[in-house]
């Protein structure tokens, strides 16, 4: 028994699977090679652990395993991807970074910060329910266009954006297309060819694995400079001495979603359905932020009229875990930025709530969450 809250802050980051710490353990301990060191027993060991790892990884997404480096996490792995093509292609006639405005702050931020050094970045707003009016990318696109960056799965909201459209009007320039696909991996099944994604970033504790370890996708022919120069390991790619714990921690992450993804997406769009009917049955003016259809299984964004969020979380924490708005932004004062992109007035953003289930989430929890949730108009009363 515990007397923590139940947990629906998924989206945030995930418990770590006891069987992804279970592959973890003896790479903390008796297995502590470097990788790198090939030449001994222990190396070697260490080394066909990553390699394992690597081939875990490439098979969540349908990837070959070198076009997988390890990194330490989405955050370094969308600004590899984003500076990493911008410096190749430095004083070339394609100089331009298109991104959205709904994007996680390690695409807009780092996208910005190569506009104030140089690069033409364009910056696309969406549409009422999150998602990018084709017409706007259209209208930026062209023989300039370096690289273009779309989040699979927004962080806040949920929503799925058209990726294959995407890819095929920046492939017709040319154009490099980078998804940023943290929320995604292990929610929906990812396939890089059908996709056609050229660069794809993950991280680990999203997916019920380790904090500190994420990859980029780097498809074969992509030529990207390396952020982190040293030693050349991962083919130059990203050096220093790979984190044999955490890689065998994301690949076995990557492992497990693989082989549950269609069975654990049927119950968590089940809960997620049952939560979501009874809290509109209680409440019917309730809010659903973004499209209600194209989303991630799991997730919610909801809003109840005249409720600012920070007063229903204080409220119901002893009972649930939930959150305001992205992790990374939970602690900064003023509405989601998110929110405020999809034209919602800032009141109306400050209501909303992120509720997101995962591979631990009860029906028992469901009922807790409806049941604390349901009486949210009598908090501020």
């Amino acid at each position: 028994m515990t007397d923590k809250p139940v947990y629906l802050d998924y989206q945030a980051t995930t418990p770590l699977d006891p069987a992804v710490r279970e592959a973890m353990r003896p790479y903390w301990g008796e297995r502590f090679g470097n990788p790198h060191s090939v030449d001994h027993a222990y190396g070697a060991e260490a080394a066909r652990a990553i390699r394992h790892a690597r081939a875990q990884v490439a098979g969540l997404i349908n990837a070959d395993d070198d076009e997988i480096v390890f990194t330490s996490g989405a955050t370094e792995s969308c600004n590899l991807a984003l500076r990493g093509i911008a410096s190749t292609a430095a004083n070339g006639s394609r100089n331009r970074i298109v991104t959205v405005a709904t994007e996680h702050p390690a695409v807009l931020e780092t996208a910005q910060d190569l506009g104030r050094t140089g690069t033409d970045t364009v910056v696309l707003p969406v549409e009422s329910n999150g998602i990018l009016d084709l017409a706007r990318l259209d209208a930026v696109l062209d023989e300039r266009t370096l690289l273009v960056s779309v989040m699979a799965a927004n962080n806040e909201i949920g929503v799925l954006q058209p990726l294959l459209e995407i890819a095929a009007r920046c492939h017709a320039f040319g154009a490099l297309l980078h998804t940023d696909a943290t929320q995604a991996a292990g929610r929906l099944p990812i396939d890089v060819d059908k996709w056609k994604v050229d660069l794809l970033s993950l991280s680990a504790h999203k997916m019920y694995g380790p904090k500190g370890a994420g990859a980029l996708f780097v498809r074969s022919g992509v030529a990207i400079d390396p952020l982190i120069t040293g030693g050349g390991q991962q083919e130059g790619r990203r050096s220093g001495t790979v984190a044999t714990p955490l890689v065998v921690g994301i690949g076995q992450a990557c492992d497990l979603a693989a082989g549950n993804l269609v069975a654990e997406r049927q119950r968590i769009d089940y809960l997620t359905a049952r939560l979501y009917d009874h809290l509109r049955s209680a409440c019917p003016a309730m809010r659903l932020f973004g499209d209600a259809d194209r989303r991630l299984p799991g997730s919610l964004s909801i809003g109840f009229p005249g409720v600012p969020a920070d007063h229903v979380v204080r409220n119901v924490r002893d009972r649930i875990a939930i959150s305001t708005g992205s992790a990374c932004a939970s602690t900064t004062a003023g509405p989601s930025k998110v929110l405020l992109a999809l034209g919602i007035d800032a009141e109306t953003a400050n209501t909303a709530l992120r509720v997101s289930l995962g591979r631990f989430t009860t029906e028992d929890d469901v009922t807790i969450a409806a049941e604390s949730l349901s009486s949210v108009q009598a908090i501020v009363t």
